[in-house]
């Protein structure tokens, strides 16, 4: 056989291998009863438990700002038999992004007479023409796919004691007038939440009830109340762009920041759904 030759077949064992691969079905999604756990790594034999919680209520409380749950979060990914740290969703969407209307936005607040006569006029007539609107967004701090830093403990979360999630975030402020770089912590700075369904320091949490499915391969926990009132806030940074050095200190004065730990809380109320892993995957089509 020729050198020719065998650089012929070799290159079209190698189409061959492409093509196999590029035919190769993708692995179905679950489906029925398992279909919400479709962001779980359940083709990872070393993850035992996918997870979706999803927080319907509650409230955050960061310095002299309370801040409602009006819409709905969802915390999901899928967790190993040897560690409470959860694996991110497939997609990156571990913790959804959804805005929070913070209430009274920047109403009635006016520039500060200390900044340059030009942003004050340029501020004034933003919040003179109803650019009122803040909303707050919790984000995950930290990778948000594949290993995290988040932690859930489903034992401690049913004893109610202990810490039962952990949640490290930054709160993004979005509004026309702050821009889109205005947060209240960082990846590398973020504002730790370390809920409870015990008791943090005037709050009380409830381990919601338990029940399965027939199969008893999948577990609701609904009426979860987790609680924390133990975590610090730090100062906004990056709020109003280029002239963050002046926006900054005044969403400061707004919020109360920086807060000290015992001063802030967070309340989040909902249902906690698991499965296991392999009942997931099995589900597909």
């Amino acid at each position: 056989m020729t050198g020719i030759t065998k650089k012929l077949m070799t290159a079209g064992i190698a189409l061959v291998l492409v093509a196999a691969a590029l035919a190769a079905p993708a692995a179905a999604e679950p489906t029925g009863e398992f279909a919400e756990f479709k962001q779980c790594e359940y083709e990872n034999k070393e993850i035992s438990t996918c997870i979706h919680f999803v927080f319907n209520s509650g409230t955050i409380q960061i310095g002299k700002k309370a801040i409602p749950l009006k819409n709905p979060i969802t915390l999901q990914g899928s967790l190993t038999p040897e560690a409470d740290l959860l694996h991110g969703a497939t997609s990156g969407e571990t913790l959804s992004k959804t805005p929070q209307p913070v209430p009274g936005g920047l109403v009635g607040v006016t520039a500060p007479t200390w900044w340059p006569p030009f942003l004050q006029s340029q501020f004034n007539e933003q919040i003179g023409t109803g650019m009122t609107g803040i909303n707050a967004t919790l984000e995950l701090a930290g990778p948000t796919k594949g290993l995290t830093n988040v932690t859930l403990n489903t034992e401690n979360l049913l004893f109610e004691e202990g810490t039962a999630l952990t949640l490290p975030v930054k709160i993004h402020l979005d509004s026309s007038v702050l821009g889109s770089n205005c947060y209240i912590g960082s990846d590398s700075q973020p504002v730790h939440l370390q809920f409870t369904t015990g008791t943090s320091g005037g709050l009380k949490g409830s381990a919601g009830e338990l029940t399965f499915n027939e199969e008893f391969t999948i577990a609701d926990i609904a009426g979860v109340r987790l609680v924390d009132n133990t975590f610090a806030v730090p100062g906004a940074k990056g709020c109003g762009g280029i002239f963050s050095a002046f926006y900054d200190p005044l969403i400061n004065s707004l919020f109360g920041l920086p807060s000290a730990s015992g001063k802030n809380h967070a309340v989040l109320e909902g249902t906690l759904t698991e499965a296991d892993r392999e009942e997931v995957f099995l589900s597909g089509p």
